[in-house]
């Protein structure tokens, strides 16, 4: 048992051994806030900062032995500047709208869900989900969490939904699904785009994109977001 840092101890439970599933070679551990905590909006804030990440209802971070390979990565939403192939992303879905239809579960975003884990992530256990463990995996009683959709216009098919959580002082991407028959339009780009812009808007420092490896294929998209951040064992560090 460890404890994280902050204006407030909290007593951390480790988790035993298990294969890593981005390094095959190494085990994984991760570190858990102690579950009989009760988190508020501020203390997660405080918490993404250390290089938690949310889970549904539980609070965690990596905790492998001999590794750091893992780091959190956020983007400083005010200084952000789209790239070419960002504002190409942009231009080239010009057709679709934003909703955001906040805390609420809808059937047809489960639907949608359950296309893209099957698509994506086969025999991961991801795609056995009901709609109860999608709602478990989502979403957490204490986390002001939205469901924002991106719909294309004319007819307002639904092609993506990014999950995300807001805690007064950042946005942080939950999960983002979308149409796996639409991967030609870059909907995961779309997605992270928007979100800074939504967090531009609501006045946010920071996106939270989650964990990052240096050299993993499925995260080098996030390193493409610039200027960012990644957190290493001094701290937070720019990017050039």
């Amino acid at each position: 048992m460890t404890e994280a840092r902050g204006t407030k101890r909290i007593r951390l439970f480790g988790t035993g051994y298990r294969p890593c599933p981005y390094l095959h070679d190494r085990p994984s551990q991760f570190d858990f806030v102690d579950p009989r905590l009760s988190p508020t909006p501020a203390l997660y804030d405080e918490l993404l900062a250390q290089g938690f990440r949310r889970g549904g209802e539980h609070i965690y971070r990596t905790a492998c032995p001999g590794c750091q390979a893992c780091q959190s990565l956020r983007i400083p939403v005010a200084r952000f500047r789209p790239r070419r192939r960002h504002r190409r992303c942009l231009r080239d879905n010009a057709d679709i709208d934003l909703i955001n239809v906040g805390f609420r579960y809808r059937p047809e975003h489960f639907e949608l869900y359950s296309r893209y884990v099957t698509a994506r992530h086969p025999g991961g256990g991801m795609d056995e989900a009901d709609p109860d463990l999608y709602w478990q995996y989502l979403t957490a009683s204490w986390c002001p969490t939205e469901f924002i959709e991106l719909r294309q216009r004319p007819g307002g098919e639904l092609l993506a939904v990014a999950v995300t959580d807001d805690t007064g002082g950042a946005l942080s991407a939950v999960y983002t699904f979308y149409e796996p028959e639409a991967g030609q339009r870059g909907l995961g780009t779309l997605a992270i785009l928007l979100q800074i812009e939504e967090a531009r808007r609501r006045q946010r420092d920071w996106l939270y994109l989650g964990y990052w490896i240096a050299g993993c294929p499925g995260m080098d998209y996030k390193t493409g977001f610039r200027p960012h951040e990644h957190l290493a064992p001094d701290g937070w560090v720019p990017s050039d």
